[in-house]
């Protein structure tokens, strides 16, 4: 082939030799940042992945799987790299093949961001689907119903029920376990739970169309409930007789609007986006992590009281969410799904039938009479078992009305002290570290583009404001993301923010009818506890999760989470052991003791509040993780690959794709009122 016939002459075979000048290079666009560093190929968009000739240009590429997983929970999928399509070659005319049409299939609904790029030119055509995919062109394999889509009305009444029964756990645990330590009655827990309910499902809709628009229910947090048990414990409340439920309910609730007002500031002032530049996985999972182990001294203690009920609420648990996982009825992992609830319906039942037969019942003595008044040593010996293992011994179910409205300062006008907000403030902080991570997250398992650091703010923002609403009506604990529930979009494939808003429709429904809530509270303590044991485990697999961003084998990352760890449960353990003499009799009980190391802590200086700051901060497992994580990931040299920094869609280039506007604007049009704001808009 001579050069005169036109075409290009090309080297011999086994020879190197130097390839002729190429033609000037046209102009190309260059693909998002974030689908360079992830490598996430969305049905949403039609770009293209970067090949692996292309620049990295300090991008982060996170690995990928050659083949789909094989199950959902191992993460958000993939796409292999064997579906990638093969290098374009030199054609004989010198030209360059062109690539292969788009394939037939593609979805109708996300039509309209397969539009330009950011330089005007057309994007290029989507990757070959995998095969799974192809067998269900019109929507990913990993999840049934995407952001924006809009079931019938039946798929949306059972999808939305489902979504909030799988999270039961979450959402009503938490009132549970702080209302008996507040000195409560079984009537207050039935009007916090329903107070609970009503916050969860407002809150869920404000964040939902205010806030990030993620399908991502807004409850009470398990961060908030070992520095809400802290203050429960507070020196200042010793030896209250009457009334000491309202009392410290006051106090906490001063503690949590200021806590919900400094985080409101952190989102819509737009610091939030500068503290992403300091969150990674790296920081994130040894945080949330924490916030599980660190209930560890309360789980198994309280569930002990009654051991064979205990030990069989947990096994149907784990057997239900681990042996049954795989099996599937009427086409869903029903055992998974319904693992908590399940578990605790049939536990209760054999404990009803326990109670009916006077298994548990001790001639001449009464449940209800605290061991301490009781005059028979028989009966103080087994006065705390009957509490524990009956399922009669709460009578709220009878006293409670048909129909309870919560309305805020219902326990009245809160109680405002500046070391108790500024616990709060700092649990804020870690409770947005908390939630930016599931943001993250679900963006992916809903098949959509990560969130501009703006979103993220606004989210932030939109939190603050669900925990000052938390602290008017009374919760106990301030809201934010509910962690479990990036597990269960993953398990139910559902991702859907009008079936997530139908079921908070249904919560606030729940919520007037007083019964629902006396129901729930008349839950015997022994099967929350070994509910929380299931829960607060699962917790901490979730924050350890957020690892598979990150280079999992670096040595680095290894041991910046396992200090971080360690220290978590060793420092803590260390103030709240201070000063305590084994045979100090305490009225307090031994689970809750480490939550009353302000009266004892090492830090003495001249003020009081500095004392009671410190000292309850320094005992918290979660701060003591964040502040070591933080320090160590920010000033020990690593790569972004290594560090697996968050990546967020980058504003100008987002703006330009009407699938993600759709997904993120503000409804209504009320983000143009706002578009100078970045914390508000995109």
């Amino acid at each position: 082939m001579s050069s005169a016939s036109g075409a290009l002459p090309q080297p011999r075979r086994g020879r190197p030799g130097p390839w002729p000048p190429a033609p000037p290079p046209q102009p190309q666009a260059q693909p998002l940042s974030w689908a360079k560093r992830t490598g996430f190929q969305s049905r949403v968009s039609g770009e293209s992945l970067p090949s692996a000739s292309a620049p990295n240009s300090g991008q982060v590429p996170l690995p990928r799987p050659t083949e789909p997983p094989a199950d959902l929970e191992s993460g958000p999928p993939a796409r292999p790299t064997s579906a990638l399509p093969p290098p374009p070659a030199a054609a004989g005319n010198g030209e360059r093949q062109q690539p292969p049409p788009p394939p037939p299939q593609a979805r109708a609904r996300r039509r309209d961001s397969d539009g330009l790029r950011p330089n005007g030119q057309a994007a290029a055509p989507p990757l070959p689907q995998l095969q799974e995919e192809e067998e269900a062109p019109e929507r990913p394999a990993h999840v049934k119903y995407e952001l924006r889509d809009s079931p019938g009305l039946f798929p949306l009444v059972i999808y939305g029920f489902q979504h909030y029964i799988s999270m039961l756990g979450s959402i009503i645990l938490i009132p549970l376990v702080m209302v008996p330590a507040m000195g409560g009655s079984a009537d207050d827990m039935a009007a916090v739970v329903s107070t609970v309910l009503l916050v969860t499902g407002m809150t869920t809709l404000l964040h939902m169309f205010v806030g990030t628009r993620l399908p991502l229910v807004q409850g009470p947090s398990f961060v908030y409930l070992a520095p809400a048990l802290a203050i429960i414990n507070s020196p200042e409340f010793f030896g209250l007789n009457d009334n000491n439920f309202k009392h410290i309910m006051k106090h906490l609730q001063g503690a949590i609007i200021i806590g919900g007002a400094f985080q409101v500031v952190l989102g819509y002032t737009g610091l939030m986006s500068l503290f992403l530049r300091l969150i990674n996985p790296v920081v994130v999972s040894p945080t949330v992590a924490a916030v599980g182990l660190s209930f560890f001294s309360y789980g198994f203690a309280k569930l002990g009281t009654c051991i064979e009920m205990g030990i069989l609420q947990l096994l149907m648990v784990v057997i239900f969410a681990l042996y049954l996982r795989k099996i599937k009825l009427f086409g869903y992992r029903v055992f998974l799904i319904y693992a908590v609830p399940l578990g605790l319906g049939i536990a209760w039942a054999i404990a009803f039938v326990l109670t009916a037969t006077g298994v548990y019942s001790y001639k001449g003595c009464d449940a209800n009479i605290p061991a301490s008044n009781n005059v028979s040593a028989f009966c103080r010996k087994h006065v705390l078992r009957m509490k524990s293992c009956r399922v009669d011994t709460s009578h709220a179910l009878k006293s409670s009305p048909w129909f309870r409205f919560p309305y805020p300062l219902q326990w009245g006008t809160p109680v405002f002290s500046w070391k108790m907000g500024l616990v709060m403030c700092v649990v804020s902080i870690i409770a947005s570290v908390d939630s930016v991570g599931s943001y993250h997250a679900s963006s992916l398992f809903v098949a959509t583009r990560p969130p501009t650091s703006g979103v993220v703010s606004r989210g932030i923002g939109v939190e603050g404001v669900s925990t000052v609403l938390a602290g008017l009506w009374g919760t106990g604990v301030g809201s934010a993301t509910v962690t479990e529930n990036v597990h269960t979009i993953a398990v139910t494939k559902m991702g859907s923010r009008r079936a997530v808003g139908f079921g908070a429709i249904l919560l606030l429904l729940f919520a007037v009818v007083g019964k629902v809530g006396a129901f729930i509270a008349s839950i015997p303590d022994v099967m929350v506890a070994a509910l929380l044991c299931f829960m607060w485990a699962m917790l901490c697999a979730l924050g350890l999760s957020n690892l598979r961003y990150s280079a999992t084998g670096s040595s680095r990352n290894s041991i910046i989470v396992g200090l971080s760890l360690f220290l978590s449960l060793s420092v803590p353990s260390y103030f709240q052991q201070y000063g305590v003499h084994p045979s100090t009799n305490s009225s307090v009980p031994t689970y809750f003791q480490p939550y009353i190391v302000a009266s004892h802590g090492p830090v003495h200086t001249g003020s009081g509040g500095v004392n009671y700051f410190l000292n309850t901060l320094l005992s918290l497992n979660m701060v003591i993780a964040f502040l070591v994580a933080l320090i160590l990931d920010n000033t020990v040299p690593g790569g972004r690959q290594e560090r697996g920094l968050y990546v967020w869609s980058e504003t100008e280039a987002a703006k330009r794709e009407s699938a993600f506007m759709k997904d993120y604007e503000l409804p209504f049009k009320i983000g143009r009122a706002f578009s100078w704001a970045k914390c508000v808009g995109l």
